[in-house]
């Protein structure tokens, strides 16, 4: 199907309450009947949204919009054009992780330095986002009681042994317990923990010798500043899943000699990526982890095991994973 770019500006259909369900209407006022109020029923808009705004062509790129319970304007776009957009999405991801050693290392010069500059901080948040366990968030969710690496008070990590702590709730209620062992993170947030003065946020640095914190722009900023790519934390996050999920499936138990099997591993994969990650299985499978890389596991084909099993080193193992995958990935371009 060929698409078409529309806007919210175009003047669009809209739907009003009618009983226990909803009564939909075009530009005109006149009730919509038929394939395109069946059409609508199957975008399965949240009963919860406001002011919804319905696109009057089906191959729109655009399907509905509508504004969230939090007044945050969502949207629902056409299947095809989520389909086009992932394939764009992960290999540009593709890309970003080729580049990720030389990041690593640059990362690790930034961390040591410990100026108590924005660079130093944004350098820890970076190395931290690396591992998947945190989303970067933002002052809107930290409003709501919900938080991300960027708004992580003091409060909510605590030191065990030589290991820190983070016990805090993050997106849609989330609660997390995240276990941090690398140790020059560690030191450095040991660092921030102890300073004296300065507010809640545990992120903060020093310039023009003021205190600051560290917030999701200045970490994208970091990002696109040191790789000179167009690059943000949520890239970080969305390659994690597609690695994880790669160990998973190449580990599998499952046989993956019928189409029920191999939906079985494929299931638990998502499982196991979800609960890393925090999300829904539903939410890692559409955006976090590389459809290829599904694709590719159903016609019999996964990262080779040994490449990674007998690495001690769990940053080798990592990293050897990495490799694989990546060197997959390209294989099926």
């Amino acid at each position: 199907m060929r698409l078409r770019r529309v806007t919210t500006r175009t003047r669009g259909w809209t739907r009003r309450r009618a009983g226990r369900g909803w009564t939909y209407l075009d530009e005109d006022g006149t009730v919509i009947t038929g394939e395109d109020r069946e059409r609508i029923e199957a975008l399965v808009i949240p009963p919860a949204w406001q002011d919804v705004w319905i696109s009057p062509w089906p191959n729109g790129h655009l399907q509905a919009t509508g504004v969230d319970q939090a007044g945050r304007t969502q949207y629902l776009y056409h299947p095809d054009w989520v389909h086009r957009r992932n394939l764009e999405k992960f290999d540009r991801i593709s890309q970003i992780a080729a580049e990720l050693p030389k990041l690593r290392a640059l990362v690790g010069d930034h961390i040591t330095a410990h100026d108590g500059s924005r660079e130093h901080a944004a350098a820890v948040a970076v190395r931290m986002l690396d591992s998947g366990s945190f989303r970067v968030g933002n002052d809107v969710y930290a409003r709501q009681g919900s938080f991300g690496l960027t708004t992580l008070e003091r409060r909510h990590v605590r030191a065990k042994g030589s290991t820190l702590v983070f016990t805090f709730v993050g997106k849609s209620g989330v609660e997390h317990n995240v276990v941090l062992e690398d140790e020059p993170v560690v030191d450095a947030i040991n660092r921030m923990r102890r300073r004296r003065g300065g507010g809640p946020r545990l992120l903060e640095y020093l310039a023009n010798r003021s205190r600051y914190s560290l917030d999701s722009s200045d970490v994208n900023t970091y990002l696109r500043e040191q790789t000179g790519l167009e690059i943000s934390a949520k890239d970080l996050r969305t390659w994690a899943g597609t690695v994880l999920a790669a160990e998973v499936l190449a580990l599998s138990d499952e046989p993956g000699e019928t189409n029920a099997s191999r939906a079985r591993a494929v299931r638990s994969a998502m499982t196991e990526v979800s609960l890393a990650l925090g999300n829904t299985p539903t939410v890692v499978r559409s955006s976090y982890v590389d459809p290829r890389l599904i694709s590719l596991y159903e016609s019999g084909t996964v990262i080779p095991r040994q490449s990674f099993e007998d690495a001690v080193d769990p940053l080798e193992r990592r990293h050897a994973i990495e490799r694989e995958t990546l060197r997959l990935l390209r294989q099926a371009d």
